[in-house]
C-alpha cells in the first residue's frame, strides 16, 4: 500500500505543441483557462476515466471543475444556449466536458478502491468483540483508508496496484461526443460504483454528477447523484447530538468536510431534483446541526472536526473546509431563502481570506508548498465555492482575492508547458500533477466570472 502523496508524478509523454504559444502576457481569463485545460488533459486516461498522478476523490473535484468551466464559458451566444437548457452546444469546452462525463461514468467504476462498502454485507466480523474490517465484494481486504497525519494533513492510502495505467493511452478528444442516443450507459449506472465507505468521497462524486447534469441536462446524471446522497443520508446521526454524519463507515470521527458536503449536495439537489422539499429539509437539518456543533470557531473559520466528546478539536482550518460550506449556503438560500445564510457565508469567506492568505493576498494551506495529493486539491475547492458566493452576493473583496490569486497562478506558478503547481504565490514547484493543476485551474475559472 502507498499513501497518495507517493503516487508517481509521471507525465504522459504526448505532445503539448498546442500550448507553445501560451505566454505570460495572456491576460484574458478564458484563454488562460483554455490553455490550462489542454494541459490538464495530458493526464486524463480515457481508458480508466481518471486523471493519472492523483486520486479517486480528486477525480470528482476535477470533473466538477471541468463542468464549472464549461458553464462559465464567456461566449455570450453559448451561454444563452446553456441557460435555455440546450444539452449539447457546439463548443470545444462543452463537448470536451460532455465526453469526459460519459467516459468517466463508464470507465471509472473498476477504479473505485472500495466499491459499495456501505452495506453490512460487505463487512466481516474480525473477532468476538464485534470489530469489523472492510472488505469489497470479493471478500478481499482492499487496503483503502483515510487518516490525518501528525500535521493534521489528510492522507489517503490506496491498494498497492490501484489505478496503474493499463493498455494504450486514449485521448478523450478521440472519443465519440456523448449524445442522447447513448443515454443507456448513464441510466445503467450503479450507485455502488461510486460509494467507498468514506462519505466525503461519496459526496464529492455526487457533486461531480450534478456538475455533469448542469452541463448536459441529462436527468440520469442527476438521478445518480440522488442515489449517492440517499446512501449517505441513511447513515445520519452521530454521537454528537444524534445529528450530522460521520467521516466514514468506521464511525470514529465527526469532521467538517463530510458534513459540509452533505449540506452542499442536499442544497444542490433541492434546486434541481423533483423532491425539492425533502432536500431542503435535509439541508436545513444539516446547517442547523453544523452551526451548533462548534466547528465554526470564534474567528469565523472552520476547524477540521470534533473531539470524541464533541468539542471543536482546534485542528487545522483547511481551505476546503472554508469553501464547501459557501456553495452549500448559496444553494440553500436559492432553494429556501433565509436572511442568515448569505451573511454567514460572507463571514466565513472573509475570515478565511484573512486567515489563510499571505501579505500579497495569495491563498495557502498549512501543508504548502509540499502538500500530498490530498492537500494539494484544497485551495481550488475554496476558489470554486467563493465564485458561487460572489455570483449571488458580489463583493469587491472576493473580486480582488480571485483576480490576485488567478494572476499569480498564471504568472508565478506555471511552467513552459502550462502545467500549474502547488504554490500559487510561486515559484513553480516541480513536478506538477493533476491535483495541483486542477486546483489552480479552479482559480483561473473563477476569474472568468469576475473580470
Amino acid at each position: 500500500m502507498h499513501p497518495s502523496s507517493f503516487i508517481p508524478t509521471l507525465i504522459l509523454s504526448i505532445s503539448i505543441a498546442s500550448n507553445v504559444f501560451a505566454q505570460s502576457d495572456i491576460t484574458d481569463p478564458t484563454k488562460r483557462a483554455e490553455f490550462a485545460l489542454s494541459s490538464l488533459q495530458i493526464w486524463y486516461n480515457a481508458g480508466t476515466g481518471l486523471w493519472s498522478t492523483t486520486g479517486w476523490w480528486n477525480a470528482a473535484n476535477i470533473q466538477a471543475m471541468v463542468g464549472n468551466f464549461a458553464k462559465v464559458d464567456d461566449n455570450p451566444q453559448l451561454q444563452s444556449l446553456y441557460d435555455c437548457g440546450h444539452p449539447l452546444i457546439d463548443s470545444a469546452n462543452l463537448n470536451r466536458a460532455s465526453r469526459i462525463f460519459a467516459n468517466t461514468l463508464v470507465q471509472a467504476p473498476p477504479q473505485n478502491p472500495q466499491p459499495g462498502v456501505e452495506g453490512n454485507h460487505n463487512k466481516k466480523r474480525e473477532n468476538s468483540n464485534d470489530t469489523f474490517v472492510m472488505f469489497n465484494s470479493t471478500v478481499m481486504g482492499t487496503g483503502y483508508n483515510k487518516l490525518l497525519d501528525n500535521e493534521d494533513e489528510l492522507v489517503t492510502v490506496y491498494p498497492e496496484d490501484w489505478n496503474k495505467p493499463t493498455g494504450q493511452y486514449v485521448d478523450v478528444t478521440q472519443l465519440p461526443i456523448y449524445n442522447i442516443a447513448d443515454k443507456a450507459q448513464v441510466a445503467a449506472a450503479d450507485v455502488n460504483d461510486w460509494l467507498d465507505g468514506f462519505y466525503d468521497d461519496d459526496l464529492w462524486w455526487a457533486l461531480a454528477w450534478i456538475a455533469a447534469y448542469d452541463v448536459t441536462h441529462d436527468k440520469d446524471y442527476l438521478t445518480l447523484a440522488e442515489s449517492i446522497f440517499a446512501a449517505v443520508a441513511s447513515t445520519w446521526g452521530t454521537n454528537c447530538g444524534n445529528g450530522g454524519i460521520y467521516w466514514s463507515w468506521q464511525k470514529d470521527y465527526v469532521n467538517a468536510i463530510a458534513n459540509e458536503l452533505f449540506l452542499s449536495t442536499a442544497a444542490h439537489l433541492a434546486n434541481r431534483a423533483d423532491a425539492k422539499a425533502t432536500y431542503v429539509a435535509w439541508a436545513k437539518k444539516e446547517i442547523d446541526w453544523f452551526t451548533d456543533s462548534g466547528m465554526i470557531n470564534e474567528r469565523g473559520t472552520i476547524n477540521d472536526g470534533l473531539t470524541s466528546d464533541c468539542n471543536n478539536n482546534n485542528r487545522t482550518t483547511w481551505s476546503y473546509n472554508q469553501g464547501v460550506i459557501l456553495g452549500g449556503l448559496v444553494e440553500l438560500n436559492r432553494a429556501s431563502p433565509d436572511s442568515s445564510y448569505l451573511p454567514l457565508a460572507a463571514k466565513i469567506a472573509k475570515a478565511a481570506i484573512s486567515e489563510l492568505s499571505d501579505d500579497s493576498g495569495i491563498l495557502h494551506d498549512k501543508c504548502g508548498p509540499y502538500c500530498g495529493a490530498d492537500g494539494s486539491q484544497f485551495k481550488g475547492v475554496f476558489a470554486r465555492n467563493l465564485q458561487m458566493l460572489h455570483d449571488v452576493a458580489p463583493d469587491d473583496v472576493y473580486v480582488h482575492f480571485i483576480q490576485t490569486n488567478a494572476n499569480s497562478v498564471w504568472e508565478n506558478d506555471r511552467d513552459e508547458g502550462n502545467m500549474l503547481s502547488i504554490d500559487w504565490a510561486g515559484p513553480f514547484v516541480n513536478p506538477a500533477n493533476a491535483s495541483t493543476h486542477s486546483s489552480a485551474m479552479d482559480a483561473l475559472v473563477a476569474a472568468i466570472t469576475v473580470k
